[in-house]
């Protein structure tokens, strides 16, 4: 297959695998968006929604989270990790929010990528699933798979975040995010599959025998 029809066969396939795809970490509002996904650094979904209810029943916007120290934060966020950096990083976006962006998330990249705590990868997330707006957030997920499928050759997050926006149509970008995402967590693991084993790796190369060492983000 050439790599175009590669990708077009990884589009069908995550289509009939995943119809629907949820939205895997808790929220309300693009204010709890941003924090979640702010948290979800080096740290599972799975933990990030087990420690934000408590966070977010104190503080489900900027001006309730700014009334919290960075101490009260990082008590409630410490089991997802990289505290109390990220804990700074809650309340000093939040206090940026009330001071320049009238405490509401900003629907545009510059603003966001603007926030402490908050890179390319964030704001991505942020502006797909807060504003509908075609972004393609690279995470370890994607970008291991986008090398064993080939559609890129893995020297950076950002070269394969161009690479895949090529492939793929536009519309497709938001939903396809998180398809891959969800066929790399149940399929095409970083130990479960090296580029040999899963579905869509035996599809794509067939008389594929040795494994892909994949470059980490």
């Amino acid at each position: 297959m050439l790599k175009q029809e590669r990708a077009d066969y990884i589009l069908r396939r995550l289509e009939e695998l995943y119809p629907e795809t949820p939205v895997p970490l808790d929220h309300t509002n693009s204010f709890t968006l941003l924090v979640a996904v702010l948290l979800s650094a080096q740290c599972t979904d799975v933990r990030v929604n087990l420690v934000t209810p408590a966070l977010f029943k104190k503080a489900s916007n900027a001006a309730m989270m700014v009334k919290l120290t960075v101490e009260e934060i990082d008590a409630i966020v410490r089991p997802c990790g990289l505290a109390p950096r990220k804990a700074k990083a809650i309340r000093g976006l939040s206090e940026i929010l009330l001071s320049k962006h009238g405490g509401e998330v900003p629907a545009n990249f510059p603003s966001l990528e603007e926030l402490p705590g908050v890179g390319h990868k964030t704001a991505s997330v942020v502006m797909s699933q807060a504003f509908g707006v075609p972004a393609f957030a690279v995470d370890t997920h994607i970008h291991r798979l986008a090398q064993r499928w080939k559609l890129t050759d893995g020297r950076s997050v950002k070269r394969t975040e161009e690479d895949l926006k090529k492939l793929f149509p536009r519309e497709a970008w938001n939903k396809l995010h998180l398809q891959i995402i969800f066929y790399g967590r149940e399929y095409c693991s970083a130990r479960g599959c090296d580029g040999t084993v899963c579905e869509i790796c035996k599809a794509l190369f067939p008389l594929r025998k040795t494994p892909i060492k994949t470059k980490k983000p």
